[in-house]
């Protein structure tokens, strides 16, 4: 419940008097005697209500309302006014005020008008809330695309944990998009304006491992030029996506360790250490714990890190999100070449949905971009291998009527009419391939 109240009055008795109202009936009340010291200081979607009076020096109470409806024509505004004030505060509510009240006015008035508007302002933040989660919800679907369960609950996930300060493993083999799932775990979340530092854990030779993770001072080793700042350092505030974590040299994982537990670094050839707040998000593609017992990764790091973990279901496992992610790479791929790109046949959508695709995402990605420029790709033209008729069959059944109940929103009786199936067949289709009309309606 709402009951933050800001209070401004150049008058300190008067001030003292409606705190002690306000606060003896459970308010949370902050006070100023100026107007523009409230404005220095008001936070973005301020959870409550301004109660301001009308003559103060400076800016006054009518000046006040004005730049508030500049940055929040929502925001409940209250006005004190004296006697002759009253026209001054009737047509201050017609320029969006809330209220106002003519001096002397009792508490029982200050506190029912300032009950309702604090209503009025819980309604409009959860509606702003409700219509933010729907946008990153849409943003997210647009980044994170597919329609199958797996990847549906991959960006619930993605949705719940992007808020939470929660170290994340990713699980997933290699080009099944863990480093874009980092990415948005970033993006949706608090940390979104800081930045963003991915390495590959794979590719930094260990000779040089330590000083580009914590940097270094001048002279620390031969070589080092001046002072550098480390990945770790430079991503204060953000997030580091360490991929391929499982190729970490241990002696790294042991300064990595501490880094996490303390939120503390030193750089080599420094004594002092340098406070970091990060948020750790790591990927591989062995078990981790695994392979600590086999000597290969620190336990107690594993631990660490596995603080949430996700799983990115290989493309193989996914198939009805092939036909989707293959037309928006060549859509892509054809507006970056300025070329037209040719639908794909019947034979060659059964041929996508056939191949195996071991290189994931990564790999459907470059035959979209094969596609676009005409050539031939060996997901669509070889014949397809490791299915049997009817699994190939019953892959391309479920991707007709995604398109059909995508293509109509989820109206059923348009899908019926499209694919000339009756009700009870359809729905039996349905529900033998997971689907459910909600997944495709405008609220999705």
């Amino acid at each position: 419940m709402l009951n933050s109240v800001i209070v401004i009055d150049d008058e300190a008795s008067i001030r003292t008097a409606i705190e002690q109202w306000l606060s003896l009936s459970g308010f949370d009340v902050q006070l100023f005697s100026r107007a523009d010291e409230c404005l220095a200081k008001l936070p973005r979607d301020f959870p409550g209500v301004i109660i301001s009076d009308v003559r103060m020096p400076g800016m006054d109470g009518l000046q006040l309302l004005g730049q508030l409806q500049a940055s929040d024509r929502e925001l409940p505004v209250i006005l004190l006014t004296g006697h002759g004030d009253v026209p001054m505060a009737v047509d201050a509510m017609r320029q969006g005020a809330y209220d106002f009240l003519e001096k002397p006015f009792s508490p029982r008035s200050l506190l029912d008008s300032l009950r309702r508007a604090l209503e009025k302002r819980r309604l409009v933040l959860e509606n702003r809330r409700l219509h933010e989660q729907a946008d990153l919800k849409a943003r997210l679907q647009d980044t994170l695309l597919g329609m199958s369960q797996g990847l549906q609950q991959l960006r619930r996930q993605v949705m719940d944990l992007a808020n939470l300060p929660v170290n994340v493993l990713l699980r997933g083999e290699t080009g099944s998009g863990k480093e874009r799932v980092a990415r948005c775990l970033h993006d949706f979340g608090p940390r979104a304006a800081k930045p963003f530092v991915a390495l590959n854990c794979a590719a930094i030779p260990e000779s040089l491992f330590e000083a580009e993770l914590f940097g270094h001072e001048s002279g620390a080793f031969t070589g080092a030029q001046g002072k550098r700042i480390g990945k770790l350092e430079y991503a204060n505030g953000g997030t580091v996506f360490l991929d391929e974590i499982e190729s970490m040299p241990l002696a790294q994982q042991a300064k990595l360790l501490r880094v996490i537990q303390e939120q503390k670094l030193e750089r080599l050839g420094a004594n002092q250490s340098i406070s970091v707040d990060l948020r750790i998000i790591a990927a591989t593609k062995p078990d981790l714990l695994e392979e600590a017992r086999a000597g290969r990764f620190r336990e107690d790091l594993a631990y660490r890190l596995n603080v949430a973990e996700l799983r990115l279901s290989p493309l193989r496992e996914r198939r009805e999100d092939i036909p989707l992610l293959f037309e928006h790479f060549a859509r892509a791929a054809a507006e970056r070449l300025g070329r037209e790109v040719a639908p794909l046949t019947g034979a060659q959508l059964a041929r996508l949905l056939a191949h195996d695709w071991p290189g994931n995402v990564r790999e459907l990605a470059n035959a979209a971009e094969r596609h676009a420029l005409g050539l031939d790709s060996p997901g669509i033209e070889t014949s397809p291998a490791g299915q049997s008729l009817v699994e190939q069959m019953e892959a391309f059944e479920a991707q007709c009527l995604r398109t059909a109940l995508r293509q109509h929103r989820g109206e059923i009786k348009a899908v019926m009419e499209t694919l000339q199936l009756p009700r009870r067949t359809l729905n039996e289709k349905m529900q033998r391939h997971g689907l459910a009309r909600e997944d495709f309606t405008d609220r999705q």
